[in-house]
């Protein structure tokens, strides 16, 4: 066997060809074997990728050749069950064993014995003075011309360093594309409707809640979030993310029951390749997606108990297993959970952990409803207003005084979310029109459910008198005293009548010419 300079030119040229467009490092390891086989002949060739972090060696590719058992079945393993690989590693030299059976006694070498390999050469594959791993060929029978032969498979492991190394690489950029991808998809989804000047109050409940987000904000606490649907959650952990350290990474807003119940593991911990049927790629989770940056999980107390023990493993670990895989992923992301249950009653009736509620209930925040909080409805209508008019490019309607009063009382079951539906609704609807408390009145009965008066779905007192006292105007034709009066009906002095019928912003007189016939259809 002589190679002469031309020759081993020729060969290394011819490696080089081979494996310059394979983007796939199976396709890289046949292409090498290939190349290989045409010039001398092998029993066995692998190539193993070294971990220095970890201390571990796993196969860049299926072996060619003779199959051992044994730990060399392990696609990964410490380095220290790889006998011949821990040599190549730490020496950074070729090793060149030319009788296996004198050192059986080492695990990897005693399968490679068993299988019928007496012999081997393993060189290290360097790039720019770091290891990568270690490329081995074993033999039945030891080869001759051992000296020429390790002197050329020396050269040919330089060039399959340098190939490894750039499939590496593209790998690398290949999971760091699909990474970023899904990052923009997030980011498109995410950030459609969050402004921060959007997020309006000016009561002295929702300042002292700001006042304890900005506290918080730039601590990795874990935070609770409670409150009635519609009252703003979602823009408060919005708040709490764009205000902390975490800001310059993603915000990754996780709805818990729109995730398909087969798929949630998968979704929030992503999944390994070939984990279930479709599974086709690794795929990262939210939790992975949101390393660096803040995860909200919306409605927590729809998450299934099972996933709940996982959940409490990532708050406590900072780690957790993708779905098909048995290694640990560290992260650093931190945790904001909303609910607009009740998660003690759900501890009292099984369907929440409690161990996961005090973990994550470090800094609870309650939003109140809209009702509980009336100062913040007449700034809300006037800039909401404001705000869709321009861009919908639409003139604003004019409310009246009275008619923010009505709005102002009404109970508002929806909270904000439904103030907004209401404000767009009339810049749709009445563009520049003034708005009086009956309209008011009409295009709140109007949202109700089919067959749902608005007496029926009123939560508060002042509402309800208000309601009786207008029918009862109605009926009197606007008159408050006398014998057939609203006073003498309603069983109240006529200056308490008075007296009410002002504070709730009443007007007699619009029911002075009304008939009470057609008042009571």
């Amino acid at each position: 066997m002589q190679w002469n300079a031309e020759t081993r030119y020729k060969m290394l040229l011819e490696f080089n060809n081979a494996v310059v467009t394979r983007t796939n490092r199976e396709g890289l390891f046949q292409a090498l074997a290939k190349e290989l086989r045409k010039h001398f002949a092998y029993d066995r060739m692998a190539i193993n990728l070294y971990d220095a972090k970890a201390q571990s060696i796993s196969y860049f590719a299926a072996a060619d050749g003779v199959q051992p058992g044994g730990v060399l079945t392990r696609a990964s393993r410490p380095l220290a069950d790889g006998a011949i690989a821990r040599m190549v590693v730490q020496s950074r030299q070729p090793i060149i064993i030319d009788d296996l059976r004198r050192y059986t006694d080492l695990t990897s070498i005693g399968a490679l014995v068993q299988a019928g390999l007496n012999a081997t050469m393993a060189f290290p594959l360097l790039v720019r003075n770091r290891i990568l791993g270690s490329i081995h060929f074993s033999f039945r029978d030891a080869p001759d011309h051992v000296s020429e032969l390790t002197e050329i498979l020396t050269e040919a492991s330089r060039q399959v360093a340098i190939a490894v190394d750039n499939m590496l690489a593209y790998t690398e950029l290949e999971k760091l594309n699909k990474n970023l991808e899904r990052e923009k998809e997030f980011l498109l989804r995410s950030s459609d409707h969050y402004q921060r000047h959007e997020f309006l109050y000016q009561s002295p409940a929702m300042t002292k809640i700001m006042r304890l987000v900005e506290s918080a904000a730039d601590t990795d606490a874990t935070i609770l979030i409670t409150g009635e649907t519609g009252t703003g959650k979602d823009y408060l952990a919005r708040c709490i993310h764009n205000l902390s350290s975490r800001r310059n990474h993603l915000f990754v807003k996780t709805n818990c029951p729109a995730l398909a119940s087969s798929l949630f593991e998968s979704e929030l911990f992503g999944h390994a390749k070939g984990a279930f049927t479709g599974a086709s790629d690794r795929r990262i989770g939210r939790f992975e997606l949101a390393h660096g940056g803040t995860i909200f999980l919306d409605e927590i107390a729809e998450l299934p108990i099972q996933l709940q023990a996982k959940l409490l493993h990532i708050l406590q670990d900072n780690q957790f297993e993708r779905v098909g895989d048995s290694r640990s992923i560290q992260i650093d992301c931190r945790v904001i959970a909303a609910t607009n249950k009740n998660l003690e009653e759900g501890i009292r009736a099984g369907t929440f952990r409690q161990d996961l509620y005090y973990r994550l209930n470090i800094v609870s925040i309650h939003v109140p409803p809209l009702r509980s909080r009336k100062d913040d409805i007449r700034l809300l209508m006037e800039k909401l207003t404001s705000m869709e008019a321009r861009e919908m490019n639409r003139p604003e309607p004019l409310y009246s005084d009275r008619a923010l009063d009505r709005l102002c009382e009404y109970a508002w079951p929806g909270n904000v979310r439904e103030l907004k539906n209401l404000v767009k609704r009339m810049i749709i609807l009445r563009p520049g029109d003034e708005i009086s408390a009956d309209d008011v009145d009409k295009i709140l009965e109007s949202a109700l459910p089919q067959g749902q008066g608005m007496d029926e779905n009123l939560l508060s007192l002042r509402d309800s008198e208000r309601q009786h006292i207008v029918k009862t105007l109605a009926r009197t034709r606007g008159a408050i005293g006398g014998s057939n009066g609203a006073a003498r009906l309603l069983g109240l002095p006529r200056s308490t009548l008075q007296y009410r019928i002002k504070k709730l912003g009443i007007q007699p007189r619009d029911y002075l010419e009304r008939d009470p016939v057609r008042s009571s259809n």
